[in-house]
């Protein structure tokens, strides 16, 4: 595996599914993603779309007011879906158990609204931003970067 993964690229709704499929390296080989944008900016429609690429079948629902939707892989994978949006600080993220969530073996965290909590995420991790390019297309860019041994490196 690549020991990093850009993309940049502009897209319609459309597109989300070619876009998720885009994406999936980023997905294999980090623990965490953050997705960042402005609100309705399609953060959890491309996070919908990545889960069904897994495999997730049923719905997909929003965690804006659970902060969190766990759900689980054919293959035993497990995938946490948080939404940070109304969280006030990193004490209060710790506080509700959350910080237990991340870097769990055969666990993946996708975090939307991640900035609050950004200094606990150290390594393996992915961040995906999304902006409105006009009223139909969205802008993407996403930079990983993974050290051999599993420490961040920048890309």
């Amino acid at each position: 595996m690549s020991n990093s993964f850009q993309m940049n690229r502009v897209y319609t709704y459309d597109e989300v599914e070619s876009v998720a499929d885009e994406l999936m390296p980023a997905l294999a080989g980090s623990a965490v993603v953050t997705f960042c944008g402005s609100l309705g900016a399609g953060k959890t429609t491309l996070i919908q779309a990545l889960l069904r690429k897994e495999g997730i079948q049923g719905p997909i629902q929003s965690p804006t007011f659970t902060y969190v939707q766990s759900y689980q892989t054919p293959g035993g994978l497990v995938f946490h879906h948080f939404d940070l949006y109304r969280v006030q600080s990193i004490d209060e993220f710790l506080l509700a158990g959350f910080g237990d969530y991340l870097y769990r073996p055969n666990e993946k965290v996708l975090i939307e609204w991640p900035e609050i909590i950004m200094p606990l995420l150290t390594r393996d991790v992915c961040h995906i931003s999304i902006d409105y390019d006009g009223i139909e297309r969205r802008q993407i860019s996403c930079q990983c970067s993974w050290a051999r041994d599993g420490s961040v490196s920048s890309a």
